[in-house]
């Protein structure tokens, strides 16, 4: 996934009070998580949408946490715990250069974490392929990070791969795009 990562101490810059009111996991993604699904979130860091997903899916649905950090799952872990919903989630620790899911996925996320891995190409593709027939990828990236020319040159990337734009998101500060394979 890469070594370029927010590391886990600072993971409190991404989960906090004035993120959930300026881009609320539910409201996000409540046209596209639904019960009984399989989600995978890609660097989920400390479960900011991570555990909301899980609300979502309901007892027959499932969300997998992957993250390159085992600091960060161990927070998701934790958060999971105290809410009650660990049973609906498994923790995967990727490795530097893939994922490493086999499983398809009616949903996958990667929220901000994109500008972080190194093999774009090699990361899209793999996405590509966790996705069931009708799957969904939702990508969205931090403007500060993150130029439009970029974010453009890594929509064309993901449809070389097999995902295929379908709409473009208004998110305060992001630039987002839904796919699907």
């Amino acid at each position: 996934m890469g070594l370029n990562v927010c590391p886990w101490w600072l993971s409190f810059v991404v989960d906090n009070y004035i993120r959930r009111v300026l881009q609320n996991p539910e409201k996000i993604l409540r046209d596209y998580v639904k019960e009984g699904q399989t989600i995978i979130d890609i660097g989920c860091g400390p479960g900011f949408f991570t555990i909301p997903m899980a609300r979502m899916v309901g007892e027959e649905g499932r969300v997998i946490a992957a993250d390159v950090q085992s600091k960060m799952l161990d927070r998701v872990r934790y958060r999971a715990e105290k809410t009650g919903l660990l049973s609906r989630i498994h923790l995967h620790q990727c490795g530097e250069k893939n994922i490493g899911i086999d499983e398809k996925a009616d949903f996958v996320l990667a929220m901000y974490m994109l500008h972080e891995v190194p093999d774009v190409e090699a990361f899209l593709k793999e996405i590509a392929g966790m996705l069931k027939k009708d799957g969904i990828f939702f990508v969205s990236e931090p403007m500060g990070h993150v130029k439009s020319a970029d974010f453009e040159k890594m929509v064309e990337t993901a449809k070389e791969a097999g995902l295929k734009p379908v709409s473009e998101l208004k998110l305060p500060m992001s630039r987002t795009v839904v796919f699907e394979v």
